[in-house]
């Protein structure tokens, strides 16, 4: 696109577009073709976030005294608007992530089942009945809305994400403020769009573009902001943690993950191979549940590495757009030069790369942020592409010689999100899921992926102990109060 033709885009705080205080905006590129520019997004400053809270604590008594069928009412209307544009904002989606088209609308329908699912919570009891030592007391508690949430989410699920946070945060009668990563500011305005075309109040949604050292900061130090819901980085989210929970707010952060398969002796070899290609190539890669170490005991190993390089590469890697593509581009240059960064890591500790470790700059693919599927072998476990999280199309195979010895090494990392185990033995599987220090726990399916209506997090360095979806997101937008109702004498 030229200059003259790409769109503006505002922010929406209190009902309306409006522009960011700073007058700045700042180019949402298509990494895919680094030429193409998508839209111009704010930078926003403090000034916006003050506005845009203020906003949400003005709308927060009519929207927190509606009952839950009324709110239900507007997420089921907002559910069945996301699925009607389920191709529109998936090749958004697409355009500006770089996911496959199938990713991306795929994702957008994962985000019209967390909708309808989060619908239904505000129907479900949200109390409890207790017997009074007093007869003739009544005593019961109720769960209520905090007040105004700050929800602050990343780049790599631009849609699932947000709606897995906004949906319970508005359903349970929250307000927020909305600040999505700076790389995917399209499918975050899409997504305020649909909120808004369903009929959410003015003031209940507020979205505000910009840096994180800026917005993010701003909101976690608002005195106004009464709890925080944070996906992304490590550095940043215990950043936040400490600022948020200094001055007595809620925070809830997901961070990140060194994701493990573990490859049995009796494991079934292609179903295995699929398995890992998809956990660590899907996405490029760039899923906090990626898979990024696949433990192979002995008896497998050579075949299973034979098998797993020539699947990485037959991959197709181009424009996420072309539905025959299985892996588009990184994110973003800075993204790409981290990933090969680590590449370059891997070789100089002594691990050897089967397959990939390059950039692809073969035809258009020079205009993108594209690099090769790349496995590596000979991987030791204390090395750091066997402990760091990589975030790209990146694989280490390591070797182990029993069970006990494999789970040792999954086990030996700071991070505990999700693993997995491919194998037919009831029993392994069993000691597996018992054993293994992760939040989510596959046995026979990839490390990625995730239902709605069931808990996700980590353990460790993974996530602050909370979780989210499913009836666990009660726990973090909801406080619980308790009312002892006595009779007045008669």
């Amino acid at each position: 696109m030229t200059s003259g033709t790409v769109r503006r885009y505002r922010n929406y705080i209190g009902g309306e577009w409006v522009e960011p205080a700073s007058g700045e905006y700042r180019p949402d590129i298509d990494p895919a073709d680094s030429r193409t520019v998508l839209g111009e997004f704010p930078r926003s400053t403090a000034e916006d976030v003050d506005r845009a809270v203020e906003a949400a604590a003005a709308a927060f008594p009519a929207w927190s005294s509606l009952s839950g069928p009324q709110r239900a009412a507007i997420l089921h209307k907002a559910a069945n608007i996301l699925e009607a544009r389920a191709r529109e904002i998936g090749e958004a989606l697409t355009r500006e992530e770089g996911k496959t088209i199938g990713e991306g609308v795929g994702e957008v329908l994962r985000g019209v089942a967390i909708l309808r699912y989060f619908a239904g919570e505000p129907l479900r009891p949200l109390g409890e009945v207790y017997s009074a030592t007093n007869p003739e007391t009544f005593l019961y508690t109720e769960r209520v809305p905090l007040g105004v949430v700050g929800i602050i989410t990343p780049w790599n699920f631009p849609v699932a994400i947000p709606l897995w946070k906004l949906a319970p945060c508005l359903a349970f009668g929250n307000t927020a403020v909305f600040k999505p990563a700076e790389l995917t500011p399209l499918t975050a305005h899409l997504i305020t769009e649909v909120f808004v075309e369903a009929g959410l109040p003015p003031g209940v949604l507020n979205l505000v573009h910009g840096p994180g050292s800026v917005v993010g900061e701003a909101i976690a130090r608002h005195p106004k902001v009464v709890a925080v819901s944070f996906t992304g980085s490590n550095v940043v989210g215990r950043h936040l943690y400490q600022i948020a929970s200094e001055r007595g707010a809620r925070v809830q952060l997901e961070l990140g993950g060194k994701n493990p398969v573990i490859v049995a002796e009796d494991a079934d070899l292609d179903f295995a191979v699929e398995l890992t290609t998809s956990g660590a190539f899907r996405s490029t890669g760039q899923k906090c549940t990626a898979t990024s170490r696949v433990i192979v005991l002995e008896p497998l190993l050579h075949e299973f590495t034979t098998r797993l390089v020539e699947r990485a590469r037959s991959l197709k890697v181009g424009p996420g757009i072309d539905p025959t593509v299985y892996m588009g581009p990184l994110v973003s240059e800075e993204q790409r030069q981290r990933v090969l960064g680590y590449i370059e890591i891997g070789e100089k500790e002594g691990a050897r790369v089967l397959t990939g470790g390059h950039e692809l700059s073969e035809g258009d693919l020079r205009y993108g942020f594209f690099v090769a599927p790349t496995v590596f072998t000979d991987v030791e476990p204390g090395m750091r592409i066997a402990q760091e999280e990589i975030f790209g199309p990146v694989v280490g195979i390591i070797r182990a010689r029993s069970l006990d010895e494999a789970i040792e090494i999954a086990n030996g990392v700071p991070y505990g999100l999700s693993a997995s185990i491919v194998t037919r033995d009831i029993r392994r599987a069993f000691a597996f899921a018992r054993r293994i220090q992760a939040g989510v726990v596959h046995i026979n399916s990839e490390t990625a992926g995730a239902e709605p209506h069931v808990p996700f997090g980590g353990m460790k360095a993974s996530s602050s102990w909370s979780r989210e979806q499913g009836r666990a997101a009660l726990e973090f937008f909801t406080q619980v109060k308790t009312i002892y109702f006595d009779l007045p004498p008669a």
